[in-house]
């Protein structure tokens, strides 16, 4: 799950041409593949001056905390290496697709516990809000900063879908109403994340509680018949998650909400596996499925029972099998809880993001 090293446009355009022949032109059809090759060439100019441009909009943004406030005292330790924390050569990416410029706590509980269970990864948060503001001092983006795994990067999306069969689609999504654009948008990026660079994805409304990094070419299984694609853990150019890309493209509905997301990725595993169900999926042609305690040990439809008084012990056996917890946001978002009064949500973020839990009760809000 490599990030690698930078491609050139030459290269990129190679990789484009691959992925069109590959997976969105049928095999009778290679006098078209041709020539949509040779279109391509004609693009190479223009990506040579794009990506001068886009180099510096995607530089970490980093801001410092107001003095009064310290920056947690956590031992990173890297060996004798510390100014390349990134031992694992495996990246953990969180994506904000509104125009926030501040993140929310649940944000914040997030990346850091990301931060806190994998000390040798490079967690990066892309945030599309910063790609049109600058200079914004922000307490949430300062706090995460104190964590040196830890990059805060505006998302340009035509970037970001560029070189990828994305781009045509991102570049005629405007034509449209789209009643859920902001979740498709979301959706598109955990993709093109996944096949550009590999690594893994995590939603930002996920409380990490165990290390991720065993987990490769994996997706979780949400119910019986549903699997989500708010964790991803793929390698790098991997064919499934071409296939998901080929599938997002060709059968595009704005109009049904998790078409592109939970029900996309259901469609192409089924696909994948020539099952007609997925309920008895678990490893297929080297895709793991995990089970749905490992992401989703609580269902959307009881999201509230974040927000219950729980006793240790019964969270405890509720989460012994689970890598994380997706705390179902579209959701719970705005609903508040006081500080120690022991509902799940509150001893999750004390134990696994407890400077972001420290800096929520100074807000004297949740």
């Amino acid at each position: 799950m490599s990030q690698g090293p930078s491609k050139s446009p030459e290269e990129k355009l190679k990789k484009q041409k691959s992925f069109i022949c590959r997976y969105l032109v049928p095999r009778n059809t290679t006098c078209l593949c041709i020539l949509i090759s040779l279109k391509l060439v004609s693009l190479v100019t223009l990506m040579l001056c794009y990506n001068f441009k886009s180099a510096a909009k995607s530089e970490a943004v980093k801001f410092r905390l107001p003095h009064h406030i310290k920056c947690p005292s956590i031992d990173f330790n890297y060996g004798g290496n510390a100014s390349h924390p990134t031992e694992s050569n495996i990246t953990i990416f969180f994506v904000e697709t509104s125009e926030r410029t501040n993140p929310t706590f649940l944000s914040m509980c997030s990346v850091e516990s990301a931060a806190r269970l994998h000390r040798t990864a490079k967690i990066v948060l892309f945030m599309k809000g910063l790609s049109t503001v600058k200079n914004t001092q922000t307490l949430g983006i300062s706090l995460l900063n104190c964590f040196p795994n830890v990059e805060i990067k505006p998302l340009d999306l035509k970037d970001l879908f560029a070189d990828t069969p994305l781009s045509l689609w991102y570049s005629r999504l405007d034509q449209w109403w789209q009643p859920y654009r902001m979740p498709i948008i979301s959706d598109a990026c955990r993709l093109v994340l996944m096949w550009k660079y590999g690594g893994i994805y995590l939603d930002t409304d996920i409380i990490v509680l165990k290390n991720l990094l065993n987990l490769t070419n994996s997706i979780g299984r949400e119910q019986k018949y549903l699997v989500n694609s708010a964790f991803l853990a793929f390698e790098q150019h991997h064919d499934f998650i071409g296939h998901c890309l080929k599938d997002f493209v060709e059968h595009f509905n704005g109009w049904l909400w998790g078409h592109q997301g939970p029900q996309l990725v259901t469609r192409v595993l089924k696909k994948w596996c020539k099952k007609m169900s997925i309920t008895k999926i678990q490893q297929c042609k080297g895709v793991r499925m995990l089970p749905s305690e490992a992401f989703y040990p609580i269902r959307w439809q009881d999201w509230k029972k974040y927000f219950e008084v729980m006793s240790e012990s019964e969270s405890q056996e509720l989460l012994k099998n689970s890598y994380a917890v997706h705390v179902w946001n579209k959701k719970s978002y705005g609903t508040q809880f006081q500080i120690g009064s022991k509902v799940m949500i509150d001893q999750l973020s004390s134990d696994y993001c407890p400077f972001s839990y420290q800096i929520m009760s100074w807000q004297g809000n949740a």
